[in-house]
C-alpha cells in the first residue's frame, strides 16, 4: 500500500492533469490525487502533461510539458515576448473567453468566502473593451544596455534579465513611439544608462504618459543623479524629435530601491502638467500624480458606480479611500453632499483642487481614515445615505467595515480590484446588507486582473 508521502507529487515529476478552472493569477488549476496544482499557461478544459516546479504547503506549482487536448478558446499570443515578459497572463486565451473566465474567478471567490447561494447571486457578464489592445496610457520601462544598444523594458519573470518591450501591444501606441525615440537620442548623445548591479550610470527609467482624450504627452526621465551630461543638447534633441510631447520632466532617484520615483522632480522643457479629460471632468496630471491606466474602461466603471448609486439629488455620500476625488466628483452633480477622506494628504489637496476647478461646492475633503471621521460626523448629526469604498487590493480595513455596520447607510457601493478581498469583506457586511448585484469590469485585458462594482442594500 502506498503511503500518503509516496502518493504526493515530487519536484521534477511529470504527470497528466485536466484543468478545472483559472486561478486568481490567471494560471490553470488542476488536481492530482486530490492535491491542488497551479499551472501557468494551461486553460480550463485542457488535458496537459505537466512537470512539478515547486512544492508549497498545501499545493504544487508546475509547468506545461505537453498539451494533450487543447481548449477550443486557445489562441496564439500575438506578442513576441509574451512568455518571457510576464506582464500579461492571458494573451493565449480568446478575448471573449477571458471575459467569461474573469466572471468565473469572481464567482469562485463568492462561493469560497460568502454564504450567498450561487443561484441567488446576480453576477453579471463582464463588461469588456471593443478593442482590447493599446489601452494603457502610461509606461514605466527600466533602461539597460544590451550589445551596445539601449533597451527599455521589464525584468523577465523570476529573472534579472531585462526584456525589451518598447513595442508593447497593451501600451498606447504614442507611449511606445516616444520611448523608442528617447532610446535613440540617448544613444546618439552617449548618455550613460544606469547599471543596477554596479550602481553606475545615469538614466534608470523612461516614463511616458499620454492624455488619451487631449493627446498631450508627458515624458519623465528618472535619473540616478541630478546632473545630466550634455543636458542642453539632450533637451534640444528630445523637443525636436518629439514635438507631440508637451512636458519633459526629470525625477531623481539615487536610492537602491524597487520604487520608480524619487522625491525630487524638475522641469526640463514644456509644461509642468498635462491635461486629461474623462467624461465631463478635466484633470491636471503632474509627473507623480496617480491616474487610472485605462481611461476608456474607467468611464464604464464609474458609470456603473453611478448606476448603482442611483442618486436623486438628496443623498449624503461618503467617498472612502477617495484619492484625488474622481469617484466622488463623478457622483457630485446627483448628490446633496459628498464627503471624502484619504490618508494621503497630497491626494486630499488634489481632491479639493479638482472639486473647486469643476465648480462643486457640495464637497468636503479631509485627511484621515473613514473609521475616524464617520462616527464623529454621525455624532454631529450628519449621517450618510450612501458609502462608496474603493480600497487597495488588501480590501477594507476591519474597523471601517465595523463602522459601516454601526452607521448603517442605506446603500454601500463597493469598487474592488481583488475578488477575494471583495468577497471576504462582503461576508462581514452580510449581517446587515444584502448583495443586490455584482458587475465585473475588465480594466486590464490580457492580464488576470478584474475590477468589480458591488451594490449592497441595507436589509
Amino acid at each position: 500500500m502506498k503511503t500518503e508521502q509516496e502518493s504526493k507529487l515530487q519536484p521534477g515529476q511529470t504527470f497528466p492533469v485536466t484543468i478545472k478552472r483559472l486561478g486568481i493569477n490567471g494560471e490553470g488549476v488542476g488536481y492530482f490525487k486530490r492535491q491542488v496544482v497551479f499551472i501557468p499557461g494551461a486553460l480550463p478544459g485542457e488535458e496537459v502533461v505537466a512537470e512539478v516546479t515547486k512544492l508549497q504547503r498545501g499545493f504544487a506549482e508546475a509547468k506545461v510539458k505537453r498539451i494533450r487536448k487543447a481548449s477550443p478558446h486557445r489562441v496564439a499570443p500575438p506578442c513576441p515576448v509574451y512568455e518571457q515578459c510576464g506582464g500579461c497572463q492571458l494573451q493565449h486565451l480568446s478575448y471573449d473567453e477571458q471575459l467569461n473566465q474573469k466572471r468565473d474567478v469572481v464567482a469562485q471567490a463568492f462561493e469560497r468566502y460568502t454564504n450567498i447561494p450561487m443561484d441567488k447571486l446576480d453576477l453579471r457578464p463582464t463588461i469588456g473593451m471593443e478593442d482590447p489592445w493599446h489601452y494603457r496610457n502610461k509606461s514605466q520601462l527600466q533602461v539597460g544596455l544590451q550589445k551596445q544598444r539601449i533597451v527599455a523594458g521589464l525584468y523577465g519573470m523570476n529573472s534579472h534579465e531585462l526584456i525589451d518591450i518598447s513595442g508593447c501591444l497593451i501600451q498606447h501606441k504614442a507611449t511606445n513611439e516616444v520611448t523608442e525615440k528617447v532610446k535613440r537620442v540617448l544613444e546618439r548623445l552617449d548618455i550613460p544608462v544606469y547599471n543596477e548591479r554596479k550602481q553606475t550610470g545615469l538614466i534608470r527609467t523612461i516614463v511616458t504618459r499620454v492624455a488619451v482624450q487631449t493627446g498631450e504627452i508627458q515624458l519623465v526621465l528618472i535619473t540616478a543623479k541630478k546632473e545630466i551630461p550634455r543636458k542642453e543638447q539632450l533637451i534640444k534633441q528630445l523637443t525636436t524629435a518629439l514635438p507631440q510631447v508637451k512636458s519633459i520632466m526629470q525625477n531623481v532617484n539615487g536610492q537602491k530601491t524597487s520604487l520608480i520615483f524619487g522625491e525630487e522632480t524638475f522641469r526640463l522643457a514644456g509644461k509642468e502638467v498635462i491635461q486629461e479629460t474623462m467624461g465631463s471632468l478635466t484633470f491636471e496630471l503632474s509627473a507623480r500624480a496617480f491616474f487610472q491606466l485605462n481611461p476608456t474602461q474607467t468611464v464604464k466603471l464609474y458609470d456603473e458606480v453611478k448606476n448603482a448609486a442611483a442618486l436623486t439629488g438628496k443623498e449624503k455620500v461618503v467617498d472612502a479611500y477617495c484619492g484625488s476625488g474622481t469617484i466622488g466628483l463623478w457622483l457630485a452633480d446627483g448628490a446633496a453632499e459628498i464627503r471624502g477622506m484619504d490618508i494621503i494628504a497630497e491626494s486630499i489637496e488634489n481632491a479639493k483642487k479638482n472639486a473647486k476647478q469643476h465648480g462643486y461646492d457640495n464637497t468636503l475633503y479631509v485627511t484621515g481614515k473613514a473609521e475616524q471621521w464617520l462616527p464623529k460626523w454621525v455624532k454631529e448629526g450628519w449621517r450618510p445615505d450612501l458609502v462608496v469604498v474603493d480600497p487597495p487590493r488588501t480590501g477594507c480595513d476591519d474597523k471601517l467595515l465595523e463602522t459601516i455596520l454601526q452607521v448603517q447607510p442605506k446603500k454601500v457601493v463597493y469598487v474592488s480590484c481583488n475578488p477575494s478581498t471583495l468577497a471576504k469583506d462582503i461576508a462581514k457586511l452580510e449581517k446587515k446588507y444584502k448583495v443586490e448585484y455584482v458587475q465585473p469590469v475588465d480594466m486590464f485585458p490580457h492580464t488576470a486582473h478584474i475590477e468589480n462594482v458591488a451594490l449592497l442594500i441595507k436589509q
